[in-house]
């Protein structure tokens, strides 16, 4: 066996393969980000004015208003709850790869990778996002 393979996701980084602190998996990461982008379009519609119905050029900045609250969701509740409220609901957490808090900077250099999307979707062995890897946090259950 190579250096770098290894038998489940986290293995090299030394999270056990199920349970508490293990890697959180493809189907709650997307649920946690399906109910946090739920939630920021409910916001951006009753507070910023979206219409999802609306053209983009009738839209105006109102159009980005679901991914602002989404980005802002983020930056606030990684550093005080441990993760979105997506990620709480679905049992995850965010913190760092050595374990601990997440801090102030990290969450927002993730989210701002993460609202580029393309990142989010680059993934490595552990199934860690390339928004995750550059911000030095990880996303485990809780």
């Amino acid at each position: 066996m190579s250096a770098t393979a290894s038998d489940y996701p986290g293995e090299r980084l030394g999270r056990p393969v199920s349970g508490r602190g293990s890697i959180g998996r493809p189907g709650r990461r997307i649920g946690a980000l399906f109910i946090d982008y739920a939630a920021a379009t409910i916001l951006a519609t009753a507070f910023l004015g979206y219409d999802q119905f609306a053209l983009p050029e009738q839209a105006g900045w109102t159009l980005f208003s679901p991914m602002i609250v989404f980005a802002a969701l983020q930056i606030l509740f990684i550093p005080t709850l441990g993760g979105s409220p997506g990620h709480r609901i679905v049992g995850m957490r965010v913190e760092r790869v050595t374990g601990g808090w997440a801090g102030l900077w990290r969450p927002v250099v993730r989210t701002a990778l993460l609202v580029v999307v393309l990142p989010a979707v680059i993934w490595d062995a552990d199934q860690r996002g390339l928004h995750d890897k550059v911000s030095g946090l990880i996303l485990v259950r809780s």
